[in-house]
């Protein structure tokens, strides 16, 4: 991979981290009892919500540092795909007036997908165990 290729992969990843870093700490100012009670009133466990806003919280942290970032943005992956699925796929691509589309969710499962899949990259706690590890064999 390019020096130019891991740089993006590098933003990206921040970039993502702080994305969701963002809602986590959203959720958590409008109380988990809230959340909850949102996911419950669209049909969705309402347990699920607690689950969601620390994945968020914790996972955007971990981007933003390179921590276990396959397993992260994987997560991210299917946390994105049940958003679409439960919230945002009757309101349409664009939204309805009433609420979200899930056009960004799209844009951030891609996002997650690459990270996923791409190189490990220098700036990020990942790379000393991948450095550490190719070095020891």
């Amino acid at each position: 991979m390019s020096s130019a290729s891991r740089n993006i992969s590098t933003i990206m990843r921040v970039a993502l981290g702080i994305l969701f870093l963002a809602h986590g700490i959203a959720k958590f100012q409008m109380g988990l009892d809230n959340v909850a009670g949102w996911f419950s009133s669209i049909g969705v466990p309402g347990f699920l919500g607690y689950v969601v806003a620390v994945i968020e919280l914790v996972g955007g942290i971990a981007l933003i540092l390179g921590v276990l970032t396959r397993y992260v943005a994987g997560i991210f992956v299917i946390v994105l795909i049940g958003a679409i699925l439960t919230a945002k796929l009757s309101g349409g691509l664009m939204g309805n007036g009433q609420g979200a589309g899930y056009e960004l969710d799209i844009a951030f499962i891609l996002v997650a997908l690459h990270l996923v899949f791409a190189p490990t990259t220098r700036l990020s706690v990942d790379s000393l165990f991948s450095r550490r590890t190719s070095t020891e064999q």
